[in-house]
């Protein structure tokens, strides 16, 4: 039994989304393999997601310098109260699906502000006299991953600077176990949308069924 956090950057209805219908096959599929499981959907472009803005970066130089969380200003405390809150929220999780769109080769920018609020030193991450060393090992993440071109492939892969920045940041953060589902080539392929988004729901269900079990089998799988 764990809890998953279901984390979508996408501002569209789910029925103009074909990341967001994958991402809801493989939420069905977790739910009726794990009933038991508690799961939390954090919709990004619903949620107060601050940036890391002057009032973050005074607030926290001040706390850091020995002063009281009453001395912040009202937008201070309101930011970095919010922050604390998704961190921990974050690191409470022991599962993590992601869904998102690649826009213009990278994350939309409120996924990256979000990834902002929880890669924070001393909890999620801490440097080390080896280097940073990240804090949630044990943990597994899944990206479904919304591209209209196909960029899972060379030479097209080099521009994707969105799957691969979130799998690298997981990587950072200790999450090591980390499995991409491709919903690719729907703008390129235009005859083949049916096909693609089938294909991408056959995987979906597959990675939520097994997301829960002690290994992630799916990942030697086609």
């Amino acid at each position: 039994m764990g809890k998953l956090l279901y984390i979508t950057a996408n501002p569209k209805a789910e029925a103009d989304s074909y990341g967001l219908k994958t991402g809801s096959q493989l939420i069905r599929a977790y739910r009726e393999n794990h009933p038991k499981d508690p799961i939390t959907h954090l919709d990004l472009y619903r949620e107060e997601i601050p940036f890391l803005d002057a009032d973050v970066m005074a607030a926290w130089g001040k706390l850091a310098a020995g002063a009281s969380f009453d001395s912040l200003t009202g937008e201070e405390r309101s930011k970095v109260s919010r922050i604390a809150e998704l961190t921990d929220q974050f690191i409470s999780a022991d599962r993590y699906v992601f869904v998102s769109p690649m826009w213009n080769f990278s994350l939309p920018p409120v996924l990256k502000a979000y990834i902002d609020t929880v890669c924070i030193a001393g909890k999620t991450f801490q440097y080390t006299e080896a280097g940073p060393v990240g804090l949630l090992q044990g943990k597994r993440a899944v990206h479904i991953h919304a591209t209209g071109g196909v960029y899972s492939q060379a030479p097209a892969d080099a521009m994707d600077f969105s799957g691969r920045y979130l799998t690298t940041l997981l990587n950072f953060l200790g999450i090591s176990d980390v499995e991409t589902i491709h919903v690719e080539g729907m703008n390129q392929y235009p005859d083949k949308v049916e096909d693609i988004l089938k294909q991408a729901m056959a995987r979906a269900w597959k990675v939520g069924a097994a997301l829960g079990e002690n290994l992630l089998r799916f990942k030697s799988e086609a």
